[in-house]
């Protein structure tokens, strides 16, 4: 507005008039916008009654169509100050702890959009400059790809602007989103990888075009997303942890029992699926409702094409499918030895024994009352392999309810109500089908009497071993972590596919000059 005033008015007052001095108009403006302050230039003109129409709305094309050239008179200046949310501000540091870079496109001034970008630290040393619309006009595809990664703010930048960066960003291999309220900003909304629509102030264009819209216009409302969205991704890690070694290990006891000698399966078909449906639903599920660890927004961002299990959850899921693997045959094994030469008897059918039989023991297993020891038939080492794999799913699952930080602390009974609700359950159900008649031998398969206090040791021990095992193995992967290894799996493996997402992105920029192109809007 400057450079078409002629004259100034004296101490605001607008009959009496001087030259205009422009050098210190657009000296009080930078100072202004140095401050952060949106500057506004109020002018007065007088023009002949007959070169407008009666209730015609004078708009900028008048002002600056007009052949007369500097025809105005600057009376004064008016600074606004629209000053950063603080949650705003704490919303751009956490962000940029998190890997996220942070940029403002803005049509201010490139003075106040500097100084509110110091405000929000947005510009700092490594980006310590503004870059203006009419600038980036003037840029080459590959210039324009060099001003993206060089500057957080761009100011005086149109709407043609925003989508031309968002281009620039994903050639470089940037994933963009872009906010806006809009209807200039559908279309750079809709080039972003997640365009954010203002659901209070924006337009029903702007947000048709979005994949995410804030309810309240709020910024810091994106950032807490983005630490939601990491929870997720990390809770899914962790039901794969849990569920995948328990079922693992359901199938896999049954094999290895039997291929190192045993006559039967340690587990029957029934307690299979049954410890797949209650585990699942139990202990698998509470794990994807667990909070975000402490850390989770200092990690950079996932790559594009990252699976949900790397190398080292994979190397996990093993150690725990072994351990419990091992554990629930082992139990079988114990119990097994305990009777003299081996012998394993069944008690479901008296007539039909699997095994031979002397006269001593043929006696105990008739009539257990006269026998001078403890004798254990198959459903005994079903009972105890069926709780020895349940009890060890629990010990999985408060273990893996931490990545990195320890389970035997305090913590582990906070944070997760539910996790110790579906522990109960779990423990409670276990129980119960042990020890009620009827239910334990005729629908489970186990034995009669219960188990007896050498099993639970056996199941308690081997519950403690289990925790123990998926503990020291935290202790050694925070120890490789600190060594500089990628425990987090944040490279690319041989599961990931780098490629995934990139087509299109090597597309051609909008061309230079785009936000001097006419645009036509329709009238409604």
């Amino acid at each position: 507005m400057v450079k078409l005033c002629s004259t100034q008015a004296k101490g605001g007052v607008i009959d009496d008039l001087e030259p205009c001095d422009q050098n210190y108009w657009i000296e009080k403006i930078a100072v202004l916008s140095s401050h952060g302050l949106r500057v506004l230039a109020l002018c007065r003109a007088t023009v002949p009654k007959d070169s407008v129409e009666k209730g015609a709305n004078l708009g900028q094309e008048f002002v600056n169509g007009r052949p007369e050239g500097q025809w105005l008179t600057i009376v004064g200046l008016c600074a606004i100050m629209d000053p950063p949310r603080p949650e705003c501000v704490q919303a751009i540091s956490e962000a940029k702890g998190a890997g996220v870079r942070v940029a403002m496109i803005t049509g201010d001034h490139k003075d106040t959009a500097t100084a509110i970008g110091h405000m929000l630290g947005i510009v700092d040393e490594k980006y310590s400059s503004a870059i203006t619309g009419p600038e980036l006009d003037e840029m080459s595809d590959e210039e324009m790809k060099s001003a993206v990664m060089t500057y957080n703010v761009f100011a005086r930048a149109s709407p043609q602007n925003k989508i031309r960066i968002v281009k620039a960003l994903q050639a470089v291999g940037q994933i963009s989103s872009m906010t806006g309220d809009g209807v200039n900003d559908a279309p750079a909304l809709k080039a972003a990888d997640m365009g954010v629509a203002m659901g209070k102030e924006g337009t029903d264009v702007a947000r048709e075009a979005s994949e995410m819209i804030l309810a309240d216009d709020n910024f810091a409302t994106i950032v807490t997303a983005v630490k939601e969205g990491r929870t997720v991704w990390d809770n899914l890690r962790k039901v794969l942890f849990i569920n995948t070694p328990i079922n693992n290990a359901q199938g896999m006891s049954v094999l290895f029992g039997l291929a190192f000698g045993l006559k039967q399966s340690p587990l029957s078909p029934i307690q299979v699926l049954y410890s797949n449906l209650i585990c699942a639903i139990t202990l698998g599920f509470v794990a994807a409702i667990e909070p975000a660890e402490e850390g989770i927004m200092t990690l950079p961002p996932r790559r594009i094409g990252k699976r949900l299990i790397g190398r080292y959850l994979l190397l996990r899921i093993l150690l725990a499918t072994f351990t419990l693997t091992c554990l629930v045959v082992a139990s079988a094994f114990w119990l097994k030895t305990n009777n003299e030469g081996g012998i394993l008897y069944s008690k479901l059918d008296p007539k039909d024994p699997l095994n031979p039989v002397n006269q001593e023991d043929h006696a105990c297993y008739m009539n257990e009352e006269l026998c001078p020891k403890v004798m254990y038939y198959l459903e005994d080492i079903r009972t105890t392999a069926f709780n020895v794999l349940d009890f060890g799913a629990i010990s999985v699952t408060l273990s893996a309810r931490f990545t990195y930080l320890s389970s035997i602390h305090p913590r582990v009974f906070y944070g997760n109500k539910y996790c110790w609700y579906s522990v109960i359950i779990v423990a409670a159900l276990q129980i119960l089908i042990t020890y009620v008649p009827g239910l334990n031998t005729v629908v489970f398969q186990m034995a009669e009497r219960g188990m007896d206090g050498r099993q639970w040791g056996i199941t308690i021990l081997f519950m403690v071993i289990v925790f123990l095992v998926m503990e020291v193995e935290k202790t050694v992967r925070s120890y490789l972590k600190f060594k500089g290894s990628d425990t987090d799996d944040l490279q690319y493996g041989v599961f990931d596919n780098p490629m995934e997402g990139q087509e299109g992105k090597d597309d051609a920029l909008v061309p230079k000059g785009a936000s001097k192109l006419n645009l036509v809007a329709l009238e409604k």
